[in-house]
């Protein structure tokens, strides 16, 4: 794969995301997709997000941020191209 064909988004999801084993279940997606990068939840109540990988897998977790686990319900996802993380694999961070 060409370094032209990665990409990176930065994603805040908003609705109800805490609590509901949101940041376990997107660490599951982005592994399933081969993607790098970390999920924290915020203070003010929404989930961040940055995930890189292949552009394709990348639009793949943004669908499913979309839908979120089971009993998430969300709002709404404002995604942005970011810069590609430094570290390999997907990690959970604590809450900003």
């Amino acid at each position: 794969m060409h370094e032209s064909d990665h990409v990176a988004r930065h994603l805040l999801i908003q609705g109800l995301v805490q609590g509901v084993a949101f940041r376990a279940s997107a660490r599951t997606e982005a592994d399933r997709l081969g993607l790098c990068g970390w999920v924290r939840n915020r203070s003010d109540g929404c989930v961040e997000a940055v995930v890189a990988g292949s552009a394709g897998a990348v639009e793949h977790f943004v669908r499913w941020a979309h839908r979120g686990p089971s009993h998430a319900r969300v709002d709404s996802v404002a995604v942005n191209p970011t810069e590609r993380p430094e570290q390999t694999g997907f990690r959970m961070l604590p809450t900003l």
